[in-house]
Formats: structure tokens, C-alpha cells, sequence
């Protein structure tokens, strides 16, 4: 098995652990682009393989344009191979999330991760639509499947004719249906599967995922390797009982609270968490309390 300290060697810029990556803010809300820079050399040298800027955890959908734009460039910067980088490139419009996919080609990127349509339910020509007018950028696409919260479902069928296109070349999949797995293998056997929700983690890596990105190593990323890369291999000696010692913690990737949750392990652990961006704002009572006894006792375990 890989040593956690050495991002295992990868065929494809998208394979792998790619974090996605919490935003350090200061106090008065404003982005720490050092603090960030310093987390992102620091994840890769700790077992992780790249990291995804601007996403729902990275709070992109506050930032402006500006902030997001230099938070690519940074990453770029910092993980010192812009392989290693995949920004989330969602917006309301086609046009401007291939503006932000062009953003991530010219900062040196080497792949984008997009949500469908968000702004209402969108069909499947729109869907299609909106990933061949991204793909135009010209760098590999990975297509992010949250029907819970976006409302439009990337369904097995409608991947299947994504990859077909020529618009996708992989699936985030955050639908917490692990049935899918082997759907989207027998509609689209070149489509890459990379899990998407922390909590499903050695099930889809059982079912053939060749990545992660990925919540809770922005807190934990040796451990979190560890567990990946032996869930990957099959390893259920190691895997298992470090999935279960984690797990607690995993969950909260999926909670409506993510964000929140993760920055305060993170802040328990040592790194740069920090407060969230309105309308997110800290927790407060038994989720606080519940998140914080869930890290300390990862952290008292010798987890990291």
C-alpha cells in the first residue's frame, strides 16, 4: 500500500484524493490567500493528490468574482502542478461557467468539476447543452452529480450520454446511492467514477472508484489516505475498522452543515478553519457539541 506521505502515482488529473478545499477566512470575513496557499502545499505533502478550488465547501457562491478567480491561481500556485488542480466552475449561466472553466485553463488547471443547471429543474437538452458549452473551454469536465440539492438528477442513463458526447469525463457522485456504481460501469465503462460524499467512501471505492474528492481531509488527510488508498486496493483489514473510527466524522460531509462542521475539525486540529461567510454562520449547541466530541476523539486516537 502507498505511503500516506506520497501522493500515489496517477494516470489522469482528476484520479486520486482531490480535497475539496475549505476557504482560511480572517475574522472580518475576508479571504487569507496565504493561509491558503499554505494549506494546499500542505494537504499535497500530507497523502493528498490535489485539490478542487471553489466549490460548496471553498463557499464559492460568496466570493466575488475577483476572490474566486485569485483563489485558482493560488491553488495553482501552491500545488506547484496545476494537474493537481480542479476548480469548481458552477454558475447559473452556460456561458459564465465556461468563463470560469476558460479562468481555470489559463491559470493552468488540469480539469474543472461542474454542477448541472442549478437554477431551476432542468431537462435533459438543457443538461447536455450545458456540459458541451463548458467542454468547449477545452478541459476535461467532471460532471458533479447532488440531486439533493440542485434538483436535477445526473442519473446513470443521462451520464451514460454525457460521456457519449464527449463532455464528461467523470462523475462526482454525491447521490449516496451506491447502487449506482455499477450502473454507470455497465452504461459508460470509459466514465471514470469518483466518489463524492465522504460516508459512502469504501463502498464506492469497492465499486471501482479511481478518486475521491474529498471533505474531511482538509482536517485529517493522513488517516483519510490511508483509508483510501486502502479501501481502493481492497485492503478491508486496514480499511475497515479506520472507516468505522472515522465515520462519525465522515457524515458530516453530507449534512447541510458541512462547511461549518469541517472548518471547526479543522480548527481543532490545527489548521486553518476559521468562521464562514453569511448566510452560513457558526454552530451552536448539539451540532457544535456533536462535531467537536466526534474530532476530539479522532484526534485523541492519534487520527491526523
Amino acid at each position: 500500500m502507498t505511503n500516506a506521505h506520497t501522493p500515489a502515482p496517477r494516470t489522469r488529473p482528476w484520479h486520486g484524493i482531490m480535497v475539496a478545499t475549505a476557504l482560511p477566512l480572517r475574522e472580518d470575513l475576508t479571504v487569507d490567500h496565504d493561509a491558503y496557499a499554505e494549506h494546499v502545499a500542505w494537504l499535497i505533502a500530507n497523502g493528498c493528490d490535489g485539490v478542487v478550488p471553489n466549490g460548496s465547501l471553498g463557499e464559492y457562491q460568496t466570493l466575488t468574482d475577483e476572490e474566486r478567480a485569485r483563489v485558482v491561481r493560488t491553488a495553482v500556485e501552491a500545488a506547484g502542478d496545476g494537474d493537481r488542480v480542479m476548480p469548481g466552475v458552477a454558475a447559473y449561466g452556460s456561458a459564465e461557467a465556461r468563463r470560469w472553466a476558460e479562468q481555470a485553463a489559463e491559470a493552468g488547471a488540469g480539469s474543472v468539476l461542474l454542477l448541472p443547471p442549478n437554477a431551476f429543474r432542468a431537462d435533459e437538452a438543457t443538461v447536455r447543452a450545458h456540459y458541451a458549452e463548458v467542454a468547449r473551454a477545452g478541459l476535461p469536465v467532471v460532471a458533479y452529480n447532488n440531486p439533493i440539492d440542485t434538483k436535477v438528477d445526473l442519473v446513470p442513463s443521462l451520464l451514460a450520454r454525457l460521456h457519449a458526447d464527449g463532455s464528461i469525463v467523470a462523475v462526482k457522485e454525491f447521490s449516496g446511492d451506491v447502487r449506482r456504481a455499477y450502473e454507470i460501469a455497465e452504461l459508460a465503462p470509459g466514465l471514470d467514477l469518483l466518489i463524492g460524499a465522504d460516508d459512502v467512501l469504501l463502498e464506492l471505492a469497492l465499486a471501482g472508484a479511481v478518486g475521491w474528492i474529498a471533505g474531511y481531509p482538509n482536517a485529517l488527510p493522513q488517516s483519510c489516505a490511508t483509508l483510501y488508498r486502502a479501501a481502493v486496493a481492497g485492503d478491508l483489514d486496514t480499511a475497515l475498522p479506520l472507516y468505522k473510527s472515522l465515520h462519525s466524522l465522515l457524515r458530516w460531509d453530507s449534512k447541510t452543515e458541512f462547511v461549518q462542521a469541517i472548518k471547526l475539525s479543522m480548527d481543532l486540529a490545527g489548521r486553518p478553519g476559521g468562521p464562514t461567510r453569511p448566510p452560513r454562520f457558526p454552530l451552536t449547541g448539539d451540532t457544535e457539541a456533536a462535531v467537536r466530541a466526534a474530532t476530539e476523539k479522532a484526534l485523541a486516537e492519534g487520527l491526523n
